[in-house]
């Protein structure tokens, strides 16, 4: 993952990991947007990425995810992601994210006219089931930490429904 300073421990274990819009920019804020990212994790989750959790908020997203080559796997995500919500906001018109995307755009990304994605994932080896357990509800309770929800289980793009028994969006593997 090019400039990341920090590093997959080891393929095929959960990390936890956070992506970026780049510069914070509020591009989730719309179902439409947020439907992509959906879609590219059930695609992967069909290539063998297990998600564990998830939390999308309104710039960034965490997941504890594990698959054989994460890496590689978050890699792809964040390229298909990134070219189909680029073409959503165009075909949408929505100039404004568009030309922050283009002016924060880091310098020697020259191949493209935006960037979507901060550089990196800032992966972290989950290295045992008291982080496990302490990860996942980091990730569940930061909605409600912002004060969007009260309860973690209100907030639509979490996995936290799926883990007080309810159904989520996305099938989560509890398994871990």
């Amino acid at each position: 993952m090019g400039r990341d300073r920090y590093k997959v421990i080891q393929e095929n274990t959960p990390h936890f990991i956070t992506l970026t819009v780049l510069h914070w920019i509020p591009v989730f804020t719309r179902s439409a947007t947020v439907d992509i990212i959906f879609d590219s994790l059930r695609f992967l989750m069909n290539q063998g990425l297990k998600v564990h959790a998830y939390v999308i908020l309104e710039n960034h997203l965490h997941l504890v995810v594990q698959s054989e080559q994460i890496s590689k796997d978050i890699a792809r995500f964040k390229s298909f992601t990134a070219k189909q919500l680029i073409a959503y906001l165009t075909e949408n018109n929505v100039k404004t994210i568009l030309d922050q995307l283009a002016f924060y755009k880091k310098a020697h990304k020259s191949d493209r006219s935006y960037q979507f994605w901060q550089e990196g994932m800032h992966p972290e080896f989950i290295q045992n089931d008291a982080m496990m357990r302490q990860k996942i509800e980091y990730i569940h309770n930061n909605p409600v930490k912002r004060g969007y929800v009260d309860k973690a289980e209100h907030w639509r793009y979490s996995s936290a429904r799926d883990y007080a028994g309810e159904i989520g969006l996305l099938d989560v593997c509890k398994d871990w």
